[in-house]
């Protein structure tokens, strides 16, 4: 299965973004009610100008205390992204999120950001594509 195919299916059709000098605090609140893990952290949605996580939140939180939910996004945003083209297949995508060691990855195409996708959407499209190719071969097994 390749990325583009896993983005279409996704229940969020777009990025869910946060502007740099947005507050911890702010950026907090919108994890929080979008019951998602990371945000894009970008000026404009289709360039993203880095991520911040769950685990980037929490990680200052426990080196500095609450004070970091006055501090900006831009402070703790992880600014190197990784990131990966809609025809990449999964696999790919799995491979490069376990050796970097996160979970969410912005999906590129000609220098825009075409959305987001996490391992559980990753590893999702995996299985299907595996329950698939298994009920394939026990139908050849099978006779039908």
């Amino acid at each position: 299965m390749l990325v583009g195919q896993i983005l279409k299916t996704k229940a969020i059709g777009e990025a869910i973004t946060v502007r740099p000098d947005s507050t911890v605090a702010e950026a907090a609140k919108l994890l929080s009610s979008r019951k998602i893990g990371a945000l894009i952290v970008a000026t404009d949605p289709k360039h993203p100008e880095g991520i911040l996580s769950e685990r980037d939140i929490v990680r200052e939180l426990g080196k500095t205390g609450s004070e970091i939910l006055t501090h900006k996004v831009s402070d703790f945003m992880t600014r190197k992204l990784v990131s990966c083209r809609p025809d990449e297949t999964a696999l790919a995508v799995l491979e490069k999120m376990s050796t970097g060691r996160f979970r969410h990855m912005p999906v590129m195409d000609e220098g825009d950001m075409l959305g987001v996708v996490s391992i559980g959407d990753v590893v999702k499209a995996r299985l299907e594509e595996l329950a698939m190719e298994n009920n394939a071969l026990e139908g050849m097994i099978m006779g039908h």
